[in-house]
């Protein structure tokens, strides 16, 4: 019996297509590729308590202004853009931060709010327990986690803060900050590194652009109370 005729013939000029072995390698890179991915699932199981941080975090290093640049958004009202973070030491030791950023209230109400945070220590000194609020009842207070991915202290910080785990130990709601020393942006050699923080994180895709205009500027503020 032959079968070759089927998948195996001459073409018009006299030389010959193998479409048995495109069809192999056809169906070989899909296999590939699924398995590729599939491998990528399992290695990153995007459970909370398996999230890398940052090793031998230097808080003072990360002291200093951040402009946020990337964010994913959690649940709720919160700072919309414009958005910047003072990193302070105290006296004490004691990581505070101050934050503006704009948002909107009442509908359309546009605003410039102040945020404040102190930060609680934990064994690992690149996580921290932060406790902030702001102006008016209108924005949120609360105590997140404030966990430091990568930075290199001079260009980039990654943040990621996890509000409520699921029962399989996935982030239910939370929210992260791409930060840049630069209002401009990220630079291009620090890229490849954020987007390969974003994609262990199982947060790639799910970012927005957090756009500096001066509107704190120039807006309409919420000053602390």
């Amino acid at each position: 019996m032959q079968y070759w005729p089927a998948v195996f013939k001459a073409s018009p000029d006299g030389k010959s297509e193998d479409f048995f072995g495109v069809f192999v390698v056809s169906r070989m890179l899909r296999y590939v590729v699924a398995l590729s991915l599939l491998a990528l699932c399992w290695a990153q199981d995007c459970q909370v308590a398996n999230i890398n941080v940052m090793q031998n975090f230097d808080k003072t290093r990360y002291a200093g202004t951040w402009y946020a640049v990337g964010k994913k958004d959690p649940e709720g009202l919160f700072l919309l853009d414009n958005i910047v973070a003072q990193i302070n030491i105290e006296e004490d030791g004691k990581m505070t931060a101050t934050a503006q950023g704009r948002v909107i209230i009442l509908n359309n109400w546009e605003m410039c709010a102040h945020m404040f945070a102190t930060f609680e220590e934990t064994a690992d000194p690149a996580k921290f327990k932060m406790k902030y609020w702001g102006a008016a009842s209108y924005l949120q207070t609360g105590n997140d986690d404030h966990w430091v991915i990568d930075t290199d202290y001079d260009n980039y910080a990654v943040h990621y803060s996890c509000r409520l785990v699921d029962a399989d130990g996935t982030c239910l709601d939370g929210y992260s900050f791409i930060f840049s020393r630069h209002s401009t942006g990220l630079r291009p050699e620090d890229q490849p590194v954020v987007l390969q923080k974003k994609t262990d994180l199982c947060l790639l895709g799910k970012y927005r652009r957090v756009t500096h205009t001066g509107f704190c500027e120039s807006g309409t503020s919420l000053d602390p109370q």
